[in-house]
């Protein structure tokens, strides 16, 4: 322990607020891009773009996602981690934009549908242009104590002031073993697997702070969680104005 973090373990102590109850707040530092990958067990163009995501995974300022969906599972292998509020939140961004059918694999990057498949220059492009946009316009943060995580959004520095706020519990990995439909006896990795889409609260452009159970970030096996602010609403998601993930993700 460093000479300055003593002194402020002190000033803890004298101040009476015991240490083992507080855990820092945390944000995505820097984080610039939230990548959604659309993608299915069942679909054979998708593992490559599994693979595409993993890498991105790594760099710094990414929150990467995959969203298995449900849509495939009729051509012999049902998706044991696809959830119909994945498909459907595919097809939110389809409606949006005049498109009829849904594909896989597709990137969404920052709440900006593309047409993004398994194409590593692309999805890299597409990062790109995002960072060029800068940081996410509203800072999120979080605070665990607890069985509780507190949510703090700062007022819009923006345009943007309408939105909700939504907590992504996640698994960290999963390994599949297919065996069944277009990918039978492939073994294929899965990261940052989103379990479910639990809406927090509306957000009005205003400084706002949410209190939600430790328990709904622990749903699907999930292991870790990412909150996202987003523009627009469920049925009409817009541009993602601000996002953070759990500590280790």
């Amino acid at each position: 322990m460093t000479p300055r973090s003593l002194r402020s373990c002190l000033r803890l102590l004298l101040a009476g607020i015991p240490m083992a109850a507080m855990t820092p707040a945390w944000a995505a530092e820097g984080a610039q891009v939230v990548i959604e990958l659309f993608t299915s067990q069942g679909c054979a163009s998708c593992p490559p773009a599994s693979q595409v995501l993993s890498e991105f995974a790594k760099k710094p300022g990414i929150i990467a996602l995959t969203f298995p969906v449900t849509y495939w599972d009729y051509l012999g292998w049902k998706d044991d981690l696809g959830l119909p509020a994945f498909t459907d939140r595919q097809r939110a961004y389809a409606n949006l934009r005049g498109v009829r059918q849904l594909f896989t694999p597709q990137a969404i990057v920052n709440g900006e549908p593309s047409m993004v498949r398994s194409d590593r220059d692309s999805l890299d492009r597409n990062v790109r242009n995002a960072r060029k946009a800068g940081a996410f316009p509203v800072q999120v943060r979080s605070t665990e104590q607890g069985d509780r995580i507190a949510i703090e959004i700062d007022a819009a520095s923006g345009p943007e002031t309408q939105g909700e706020v939504w907590l992504l519990p996640v698994l960290h990995k999963r390994t599949v073993a297919i065996g069944q439909g277009e990918n039978k006896g492939q073994v294929i990795e899965y990261i940052n697997v989103v379990r479910g889409l639990q809406r927090v609260g509306s957000w009005a452009g205003r400084a706002a702070r949410y209190d939600i159970p430790r328990s709904t970030a622990r749903v699907g096996e999930a292991d870790t969680y990412v909150v996202v602010l987003q523009g627009g609403s469920k049925n009409h998601p817009a541009r993602i104005l601000g996002a953070a993930a759990a500590p280790g993700f």
